[in-house]
């Protein structure tokens, strides 16, 4: 018995590709859509991008010439570039510029240290130096006004520890993960090095970032007081020094009056210390990151 095919079977037309269901699954495309313009691949093609971390600061520094980023982009660009070569070694403060606090020391003169400094957050040590107990934040510490019965080892933060060739990148995110942005820097000896905060590392992308102690270059670098003395900004160029005091100091040797005493002195002046240079006593105010950022400058006292 032969096999039989249903009448006009082989007469029905064959589906379309139109005809075909789609499947039910996502629909991707075997080859992905290449969107740039035949003028932006030829561009690429003979303006290959940047091969090295120099290359690509070049590459911005072109972009700003052209308009199409500005110099402030450009400038915080380079720095987040830049960090990533760079460990708390390169920033720090070194230990000897450090404002410590000692847990043995009375309240008044933690107080008027804290007062002085402007800083938010110390290091406590205790006996020597190199033996930091804990970090002491500065609105902490008035609390003991209210309490004095308070000990104040209860109101120390635990201190972080991070090695000199700790990297920015790694040390900023530990920094936004956590809510003691100040680190202490150790050297390969398990010796105090100095000390890091987050400010130190975000000032490497966008620059020195002002503070209370910091003003706009056109307001100027040099205040009278209202006790007849005078503050005094340490990058005050000589040439102002001599024009606003009456001075002749020589201008060939150093630019700013902090360059100019520090060298005099042999040493980074600290908080408190003091120079006389022809009638004037330049007290120390403020430091920052190894650098005097304000004296404050009186007449010398007259000898009967």
């Amino acid at each position: 018995m032969g096999l039989r095919y249903p009448s006009n079977s082989f007469h029905q037309p064959l589906p379309s590709v139109a005809d075909i269901p789609p499947s039910p699954g996502p629909q991707r495309s075997l080859r992905h859509e290449d969107k740039r313009g035949f003028l932006q691949k030829l561009a690429e093609f003979i303006h290959p991008g940047p091969d090295s971390k120099d290359e690509l600061i070049e590459t911005l520094a072109e972009a700003e010439d052209n308009d199409i980023i500005n110099a402030e982009s450009r400038v915080m660009l380079e720095g987040v570039i830049r960090i990533a070569d760079m460990s708390a070694g390169d920033v720090m403060v070194a230990a000897p510029r450090m404002d410590v606090l000692n847990i043995d020391a009375p309240y008044d003169e933690l107080l008027h240290l804290v007062i002085d400094t402007a800083h938010s957050r110390f290091p406590v040590y205790e006996g020597e130096t190199e033996n930091i107990i804990g970090i002491l934040l500065a609105k902490d510490l008035l609390k003991l006004q209210r309490a004095p019965e308070l000990n104040i080892r209860a109101l120390l933060r635990p201190a972080t520890f991070v090695p000199e060739s700790k990297g920015l990148n790694d040390l900023l995110r530990e920094f936004r993960g956590n809510r003691n942005h100040l680190a202490i820097v150790i050297d390969e000896f398990g010796r105090v090095a100095g000390l890091i905060t987050i400010e130190d590392v975000l000032e490497e992308i966008v620059g020195e970032i002002e503070d209370e102690f910091d003003v706009v270059e056109d307001d100027g670098d040099i205040f009278a007081l209202a006790d007849s003395t005078w503050r005094v900004s340490g990058d005050t160029s000589i040439e102002r020094i001599n024009e606003s005091f009456g001075l002749k100091l020589a201008v060939d040797d150093f630019d700013t009056i902090g360059g100019l005493i520090a060298h005099t002195m042999g040493h980074v002046p600290k908080r408190g210390e003091q120079h006389e240079i022809d009638g004037l006593r330049f007290v120390v105010l403020h430091t920052k990151g190894g650098a005097v950022k304000w004296f404050k400058v009186m007449p010398t006292p007259l000898v009967d």
